[in-house]
């Protein structure tokens, strides 16, 4: 069910217990977590942090703990199915679900005992009635019940009128019957239009905020958690533009309530201090950790615009970059080296420029931060830093270390470890620039008729960063975009991607992703998840469906012509 009141029914509950905190493999869920955690050590409450990646470490990380605990709180994961019958629990276990996948399962909106979702009603939910959906068989079995019953009884009466009783009494469960079948036909209806399409709510991190904020515990700390919480969802293309607006909106009343708050008291300039700026700031990716020049060939935005794959492509940037009158050598160079003459006014002159070129939306609404005097950093800079940790390839350790280690560069004490992810996420961006490049020079990229099609080869650079969901989702849209730039097909500009990157050799297994069309204005619902099941279920693919979002599945390699063949049948 949903929880009306947080504070009261949820964290007035679980306060003087101990907890299982789940928390999904995303930064949003990250920065939840520690606003969460800042919380239960204000009021020393117990807790053990399990980091989850799919359902079946979910399923295992709840075995483990279903003994020594009763209450289990689970980020970014466990709404978007019955997670009762996934979990099978005791009856004395409560699950509090802040998870921003949508749609919510309809058992779970409805079920009072067990499952408590810490989700804002005032999201476009949808959520069917309860009528619509479940009906009592009971009451059906009684009515059969009374008509039989009277066959029986009913020998003491004189045959004729007896005959007509049991007619009466078939046409009755005839009529009952043909109603349950209605009802049923409806409700399959009902059910397939409100789950078949996935998509995000408000970030986690925003909700949790609020609850600290509600009980009047909330720092700056936990408001800039929120805020990176909500640039991820922005970065990773979950949420319509809309929606980014709305909570960035949000965001900065509290920002201006904090700065206001900080104003009168001494430590306004101390060299520690923490200050939040709301920005109208640039879409280039890292730029000033990066130098100008890389930050533009590297971002998405600009990249796609320039068409940086071609020729054409390089001198256009060449053209822009005199355009704006800066010097090779300054926009080469590292942000931090510029002329301070250059950087005063850097962001007009690149706007002004941005929009000869067709690029009106080169600033977009964020937010920075300043630690002490030295360091400033963007959210998205953040939010890039902890994903590139989180995914981290380049040693062999194991999702939980990685987990820590991008839990621990969102903590201020640990900038030099957030410098580390910054660099991680360079290279990162690098490797999905090329990719892309290849990708639309080699036509990598095919119409299948109802969506295009793109699989990464094995012995591709850098395809081992590939089998993660969050570099493949930036890579899928990216990929997406710069094809919807350089395609003169109208048709294929508004047909969404499929994105196959190899898995697992030894097991032949690929990553397989569904991304919706590329378009500013789009809701960015995506019907993969629907979609991929039917398939696998038609043709008995051998498949896994173990990511929390239901678009992301692990396919076998044999099966991959069969399944596609299925996709392309059932979205024709």
């Amino acid at each position: 069910m949903f929880v009306t009141d947080i504070r009261k029914e949820f964290y007035d509950v679980v306060v003087n217990q101990r907890v299982a905190l789940l928390v999904s493999s995303d930064i949003d869920a990250l920065c939840a977590c520690k606003v969460l955690q800042a919380l239960f050590h204000c009021d020393h409450v117990q807790y053990t942090l399990v980091p989850v990646t799919g359902w079946q470490d979910l399923g295992t990380a709840f075995l483990e703990h279903k003994e020594q605990y009763k209450y289990f709180v689970l980020i970014n994961c466990g709404a978007n199915v019955d997670l009762l019958e996934t979990l099978q629990p005791e009856e004395d276990s409560v699950f509090f679900i802040c998870d921003t996948h949508r749609p919510v399962d309809v058992v779970n909106v409805y079920n009072d005992s067990q499952i408590k979702l810490l989700i804002k009603q005032d999201d476009d939910l949808g959520v069917p009635s309860y009528d619509d959906i479940f009906r009592d068989d009971e009451e059906d079995e009684e009515a059969d019940g009374d008509d039989s019953g009277n066959e029986s009884d009913g020998s003491a009466e004189p045959s004729g009128k007896r005959r007509r009783f049991d007619e009466d009494a078939l046409e009755r469960r005839i009529e009952r019957q043909r109603a349950r079948r209605e009802w049923e036909a409806r409700r399959r209806e009902i059910l397939f239009d409100y789950e078949q399409y996935e998509f995000h709510g408000t970030s986690a991190a925003l909700v949790m905020f609020e609850l600290a904020w509600v009980m009047s515990k909330d720092t700056k700390d936990m408001l800039w958690w929120s805020i990176i919480g909500l640039t991820d969802q922005w970065v990773h293309d979950k949420i319509p533009h809309m929606k980014y607006v709305t909570d960035i909106a949000t965001l900065q009343r509290h920002v201006s309530r904090h700065n206001h708050k900080n104003e009168d008291e001494e430590n306004s300039l101390s060299i520690d201090c923490m200050r939040i700026n709301f920005e109208y700031d640039l879409r280039l990716v890292l730029y000033q950790h990066w130098s100008l020049y890389e930050s533009i060939c590297n971002s998405c935005y600009t990249s796609c615009s320039f068409k940086l794959w071609s020729i054409n492509g390089q001198k256009k940037l060449q053209e822009f970059l005199a355009d704006m009158g800066l010097p090779l050598k300054q926009v080469r160079q590292k942000f931090n080296s510029m002329d301070m003459t250059i950087k005063e006014n850097l962001r007009e002159v690149i706007e002004e420029s941005a929009t000869k070129f067709g690029m009106k939306d080169i600033r977009v609404q964020t937010f920075g931060v300043h630690f002490g005097f030295k360091n400033r950093f963007l959210a998205s800079d953040v939010v890039h830093a902890a994903a590139a940790l989180l995914e981290n390839v380049e040693k062999d350790e194991t999702p939980t270390d990685n987990f820590i280690k991008a839990l621990d560069c969102l903590s201020r004490s640990n900038l030099e470890r957030l410098h580390l992810g910054i660099d991680l996420a360079k290279k990162k961006l690098k490797a999905i620039q090329q990719t892309v490049a290849s990708c639309i020079c080699t036509n990598l990229i095919l119409s299948q008729g109802p969506f295009l099609y793109c699989h990464l080869l094995e012995g591709t650079p850098d395809v081992k960063l590939f089998s993660k969901p969050l570099s493949l989702t930036l890579l899928s849209k990216y990929l997406l975009k710069a094809f919807v730039c350089s395609t003169r097909n109208k048709r294929c500009k508004i047909l969404p991607l499929i994105m196959a990157a190899p898995l697992d050799i030894e097991k032949g297994t690929v990553i397989v992703m569904g991304i919706p069309p590329e378009s500013e204005t789009s809701d960015k619902k995506n019907f993969f998840g629907r979609a991929f099941e039917k398939a696998a279920e038609s043709t008995s693919s051998r498949t896994l469906h173990d990511h929390f979002d239901t678009s992301v599945i692990e396919l076998k390699m044999e099966d991959r012509g069969k399944f596609l063949d299925a996709l392309i049948t059932l979205l024709s």
